[in-house]
């Protein structure tokens, strides 16, 4: 069964998941415990912006190429 399969996989292999929250209230704070300062950008578009590549820094970083990645919205 696929769902065994996928619980085997991830309880016995290396890695580890992380879920990425998008839901505005939390990202300020994740960007300012990143060093991105709240003056760093201008509004809404831009902020979404910045956490976009951190995230993608922590996906194509080749230290974390075993990650499972959510983003949650």
């Amino acid at each position: 069964m696929a769902n065994d399969k996928m619980m085997a996989q991830i309880s016995e292999k290396g890695g580890f998941i992380a879920a990425l929250d998008q839901s505005g209230g939390s990202t300020p704070g994740a960007l300012r415990l990143y060093g991105i300062p709240d003056n760093a950008y201008s509004g809404d578009a831009e902020m979404f912006r910045l956490v976009h590549e951190m995230r993608v820094r922590i996906m194509t970083a080749p230290a974390f190429h075993r990650l499972a990645v959510t983003v949650l919205s």
